[in-house]
Formats: structure tokens, C-alpha cells, sequence
């Protein structure tokens, strides 16, 4: 699974290039987005509520999150408008990192306003990724599949660009498999996410 990824022939995007070739495509008339996130340590800088739990103020961090709501709504509408159907798997390591801890409450707020998105604790993959792990991408249709790129520092850094639809559509496969062993997001969060203690951040 995923054999073919790290030959893949790519054009490197800054992060603006990224964004605007990431819109022109997502309005091109494709039907379907899937997007894979396994890393376990980002940085958000200037999301509030990013903000605030790198700050260590994880009740305003939660309660800021819900500023995001009509921009997701928005976002949805948008999908919908367009007939595009979006989906989300994240991987989670364990133990949860602070990170990752605060993002599912971010990622609960998306789902409740429609968002497709399944939880895969990475223990259960640990077979396909022995010798690295599974990619980050963003994969439009069979059009166009970014892997999403961070500096060393969990900054996002633009993207590397793939057209080869063989690499797609393999990708794509690779992607379904691991989705439908994914786990509804509200049982993983209720039994993962809510029992923890507000995380110690060190940013």
C-alpha cells in the first residue's frame, strides 16, 4: 500500500501557490477530495485557538474552536454546492500528543456541521508503515493529489504537486482501505479524547 508513493514524480509549491492551485482545481468540476493527516505535531499560528492552547489556556482554546463554525458552514455549503463529496481520515499515535488532543476538538466541530471524518489509531497500521509512514495528502478527484508539506519546526511549508493518475488512483486505493477501517469519529473521541486531562504544552 502505497508502494509507488515515494517515486512519484512532483512540482514543489510554496504555500500561496499551493492554496490558489488548490482552489482553481477544487472548482474544476471534481466530485470528491479525500484527505489523509498523519502527522502528530503542527503549528497554527494565528488561529486563536491554536493560539491559546500553545499559550496553555486549554478552556479558552476549546471555547475559541467554536469561532471557526460559520467559516466551516461556509466551507460545506460550499461542497455542497458544488457536489463535491469530502472525507477525512486522521491517524493518531499513542499516546495523544497535546497536539493532536486539541485538534480533535476542532475536528469534532467540523464533524458536527457535516464533515466526513474517521479516526485510525496508527498501532493498527503499524504493518504498512515499516519502513515509513503513511502520506499526508490531499487527493482531488483523480485529477491532482498534493502532499502536504511542514518545516521542521510543524509550520505549513506549500505542497508537492502529483498529476500522474496511475499514482492517484493508486493512492486513492490505498486511501478507501484504510478509511473503512477507520472509526466513527464521536465513539473514538467520547473514549479516547474526553477521559484525558488538559495536555502540558511546551511551544
Amino acid at each position: 500500500m502505497f508502494d509507488s508513493f515515494p517515486l512519484g514524480v512532483s512540482e514543489r509549491l510554496d504555500r500561496p501557490a499551493y492554496h490558489a492551485d488548490f482552489r482553481r482545481v477544487y472548482k474544476s468540476g471534481i466530485r470528491r477530495l479525500n484527505k489523509l493527516e498523519r502527522g502528530q505535531n503542527f503549528k497554527e499560528r494565528g488561529f486563536a485557538s491554536w493560539e491559546a492552547f500553545a499559550a496553555g489556556e486549554w478552556n479558552r482554546a476549546i471555547s475559541l474552536a467554536q469561532e471557526k463554525r460559520n467559516t466551516y458552514a461556509k466551507q460545506f455549503h460550499e461542497a455542497a454546492r458544488l457536489d463535491i463529496l469530502e472525507r477525512r481520515l486522521r491517524i493518531v499515535d499513542f499516546p495523544v500528543t497535546p497536539y493532536v488532543q486539541w485538534e480533535m476538538f476542532v475536528l469534532r466541530l467540523r464533524v458536527e456541521l457535516g464533515d466526513n471524518i474517521r479516526v485510525l489509531d496508527a498501532r493498527k497500521i503499524s504493518e504498512i508503515e515499516k519502513e515509513r509512514p503513511v502520506p499526508e495528502v490531499v487527493i482531488l478527484g483523480d485529477v491532482v493529489m498534493y502532499e502536504v508539506l511542514y518545516d521542521d519546526d510543524g509550520n505549513a511549508a506549500g505542497a508537492n504537486r502529483f498529476t500522474d493518475r496511475t499514482l492517484i488512483r493508486e493512492t486513492s486505493v490505498g486511501f478507501e482501505a484504510l478509511y473503512k477501517r477507520g472509526e466513527d469519529f464521536h465513539s473514538f473521541f467520547d473514549r479516547e479524547i474526553i477521559p484525558l486531562a488538559p495536555p502540558v504544552v511546551a511551544y
